[in-house]
């Protein structure tokens, strides 16, 4: 498996693009909401709380599967950089690309063939989605390592377990992150399908949308998909360039 290249670097002045997107697109969707007529059919579709009930859904479904995608993939690339484990590194690697190789759609579907329509179905086709980019991107973070450093760490008597705390893993943040980074943007748009699955989220208005013809559901649903995408995207970049060691600072101005 060759290395994944490494993450743009991301600076405070780059971080203002994405909220000026947010704030266009809202914009832009109250603005079609002032001047448009909505039916029995479209207020019924939104009232009762069945926005913001969408999107709690939608939020929820994408923090739970991204969460338990990082349990899964960060210790996985951890393990398959480790001794006799390194030779399992390929097979791991080809089963994660064969869940990115399939379509959303039939992953999700086929979780609910084995779990039966719901949330658990919806969360394990986004997690098996998403696993690649953050297992990938731990595998060649951690490869990456200067092997002069990690022994200079070993000679100062450092055990195993120090190394990989307070030397590895700091060092390869910056691809884990954007292999985080990549898996939120993925889980959000992946959310969308778990309508088709019984999962809910802001699917449940696009579909809506979609089937009575109504524009104002469809437009709302859609609209706010893309401020969600755009938000974790940019909450992401900032933990990116948080978390990045301050050795990287100087690459990125």
């Amino acid at each position: 498996m060759s290395p994944s290249p490494a993450p743009p670097l991301i600076t405070w002045q780059k971080l203002t693009v994405l909220p000026a997107a947010v704030l266009a697109v809202l914009l832009a969707t109250w603005l079609w909401f002032r001047q448009a007529t909505l039916d029995q059919i479209s207020e019924h579709a939104l009232a009762d709380g069945q926005v913001s009930k969408a999107l709690w859904q939608h939020v929820e479904l994408t923090a739970i599967s991204t969460f338990l995608v990082l349990v899964i993939a960060i210790p996985l690339g951890v393990l398959l950089t480790r001794g006799a484990f390194r030779k399992a590194t390929p097979v791991a690697m080809a089963l994660a690309d064969a869940g990115r190789a399939t379509p959303a759609i039939g992953v999700l579907a086929l979780s609910a063939i084995w779990l039966g329509a719901g949330i658990r179905a919806a969360l394990l086709g986004m997690i098996v989605y998403a696993v690649l980019p953050v297992l990938s991107n731990t595998v060649a973070g951690l490869r990456a390592n200067d092997p002069a450093l990690l022994e200079a760490a070993r000679g100062i008597g450092m055990s195993p377990l120090g190394v990989l705390g307070r030397v590895e893993l700091p060092l390869a943040v910056p691809l884990i992150l954007a292999g985080v980074r990549t898996a939120l943007v993925l889980n959000v748009g992946t959310a969308t399908l778990a309508t088709f699955v019984g999962g809910g989220g802001l699917g449940d208005l696009i579909t809506t949308g979609i089937t009575t013809q109504r524009m104002p559901v469809l437009i709302l649903g859609s609209a706010l998909t893309a401020v969600l995408a755009l938000l974790v995207d940019w909450l992401a970049s900032v933990a990116e360039l948080m978390f990045r060691p301050r050795g990287l600072e100087a690459r990125g101005s």
